[in-house]
């Protein structure tokens, strides 16, 4: 199989409506998930109520990511790869990292495991943050290029 940038681009897309649909998924099915959870591990229902606060707030934070994740993989299907809107949308990602870990570490007051999640997005912001700044010193050069010719 001969895979192309184009079919990749394609790949990222599908994956990003994928993780947009499991999310609405999660916002519509909330209450019974996080009822059925605190169920399973005879939890008191205040931690539910907890955990669905938690889930929302973090939501926000996906729904925004995800839609700056599909502007992002637009530009570069449209040849716009080194561009400030493309490091402005990757600093945007990263925030929402940041946020969804904040609230994730804040939720480990009732919650430990929690803290997995708040590691896990902390250090995809901190992924996320050295690729947006490769993108921001590589379009310092092109411009420097650019203005050597």
């Amino acid at each position: 199989m001969n895979w192309s940038k184009d079919r990749s681009i394609a790949l990222s897309r599908g994956c990003v409506v994928l993780f947009m649909i499991l999310l609405a998924a999660l916002d519509i099915g909330c209450y019974w998930a996080v009822r059925w959870f605190i169920g399973l591990r005879f939890m008191p229902w205040q931690s539910g109520v907890l955990m669905m606060v938690t889930i929302y707030l973090c939501s926000g934070f996906g729904w925004v990511l995800l839609v700056r994740l599909w502007k992002l993989l637009d530009n570069i299907r449209l040849q716009l790869v080194f561009d400030l809107r493309n490091v402005k949308l990757l600093r945007q990602v990263s925030w929402c990292c940041v946020g969804a870990g904040a609230v994730c570490l804040v939720s480990c007051l009732y919650y430990l495991p929690f803290i997995a999640v708040a590691i896990a997005a902390g250090f995809m912001a901190l992924l996320v943050r050295i690729v947006k700044n490769i993108f921001q010193q590589a379009i310092d050069m092109k411009a420097e290029l650019d203005l050597t010719i």
